[in-house]
């Protein structure tokens, strides 16, 4: 007999690509249990198959980094903070942090059907009674329009955000006039893509800091000290805590600001979750007429 959850739950993540750099990502868990039916009919219990699940990737690759240390120009070793990595291309990268805040991969390159083979044999170690084999597959949300995948950490979070490089993949619907505006969507979500979003009060000023024209940045957590390093063209500074709350408020009013007319912003974190916002042009700037282009 074979039990199947779909969309069980998701990992929100970051990983280093050696074609990319670091990319926030957000991937569905769909599991398949095989095993024997028991005296009450049932291989497992609905009610217990999700929360066995979750709460062990929970504890483990969710929001983490997934470091594949056999990529070139990786290199992994310890340092005060827990572990430091380091990357050479496609750009110059360092984080810091402890141990818990990494997944090390022995592979040249993550891909979720790698990393979905990884953690079924590891629920495999300790299985519930009568579950014989499972399957897990990772894949991404389906989206038809504009969106962006990013990085970032929350310091102040009392949970697993607070890890300086974990990220999300995440839709962004703009609205102006009442009506949704697929340009301005694809335009921000480009200007998003691949970035590290960064609060301006978390990065290190300084000339060791940005040497090369880095940008450093380096805080203090409950669950120990965290700093990353990266070009700072690979960044955005936001005048603010990176939370999904605060992202749309920042993408509200900068759209707002850029096009003189009163911006609705939902900005998803990762799948099924995040926060709307809206903001209008500053007192005494006139709100501008929405641009017209002829149909080719």
């Amino acid at each position: 007999m074979t039990l199947f959850v779909h969309r069980l739950t998701h990992l929100d993540i970051s990983l280093w690509c050696p074609e990319r750099g670091l990319v926030g990502a957000s991937w569905l868990v769909d599991a398949e249990l095989d095993g024997e039916l028991g005296e009450d009919g049932m291989l497992f219990d609905f009610g217990e198959v999700k929360p066995w699940i979750k709460s062990r990737l929970d504890r483990g690759a969710d929001h983490t980094l997934l470091v594949p240390t056999e990529a070139a120009g990786i290199a992994v070793r310890d340092c005060p903070e827990g572990l430091c990595v380091r990357a050479e291309t496609p750009y110059p990268f360092e984080v810091r942090g402890p141990r818990q805040a990494f997944t090390l991969l022995p592979w040249d390159a993550v891909t979720p059907s790698r990393l979905a083979e990884r953690l079924a044999t590891e629920l495999m170690r300790q299985p519930p009674p009568r579950v014989e084999a499972i399957r897990l597959a990772l894949r991404e949300e389906a989206i038809d329009g504009a969106h962006y995948t990013y990085s970032h950490g929350l310091r102040r979070h009392a949970g697993n955000c607070q890890r300086i490089a974990h990220g999300h993949r995440s839709r962004l619907h703009v609205w102006q006039g009442g009506e949704r505006c697929p340009a301005l969507e694809a335009d921000w979500a480009s200007r998003l893509a691949d970035r590290y979003l960064v609060d301006e009060a978390d990065v290190v000023e300084g000339q060791d800091a940005s040497f090369l024209g880095r940008l450093t940045t380096r805080y203090r957590a409950e669950q120990g000290r965290f700093a990353l390093s990266l070009p700072r063209e690979r960044c955005v500074v936001m005048p603010c805590p990176t939370t999904v709350e605060h992202i749309a408020a920042w993408l509200a009013g900068e759209i707002a600001g850029e096009t003189g007319r009163a911006t609705r912003v939902q900005a998803f974190e990762g799948v099924d979750k995040g926060a709307l916002a809206e903001a209008r042009p500053e007192a005494g700037a006139p709100e501008r007429r929405p641009e017209t282009h002829a149909t080719p």
